[in-house]
């Protein structure tokens, strides 16, 4: 018999209010992330960002240089959770305004 675990949602929101120069990444879940890394695909450039943990409520702010605003992009975030589960999830940069 398999064990059937129930669907995880993406425990980040993202604020695009300041896009496309800065966008944040909240964790939104009532868990704490470990390993975080955050590595950009596209135009401009993002310093690989590495964060040991981020907490449930915590915020971290991605900067990209030399993006234009109609410039696109993808942020491929990787996060452990607290049973140690690895999770990959693509994070399109588009846009100004606050997404959940």
């Amino acid at each position: 018999m398999h064990h059937q675990t129930s669907a995880y949602a993406v425990p980040f929101a993202v604020d695009r209010t300041h896009a496309p120069h800065r966008y944040d990444l909240v964790n939104t879940s009532a868990e704490p992330v470990d390993g975080l890394s955050l590595t950009h695909l596209g135009s401009g450039y993002t310093p690989p960002l590495v964060v040991r943990r981020l907490e449930p409520g915590r915020s971290l702010s991605l900067a990209v240089f030399g993006a234009a605003p109609d410039d696109t992009g993808i942020v491929v975030v990787r996060w452990r959770r607290p049973d140690r589960t690895e999770y990959l999830w693509r994070m399109s940069l588009v846009g100004p305004g606050p997404t959940p």
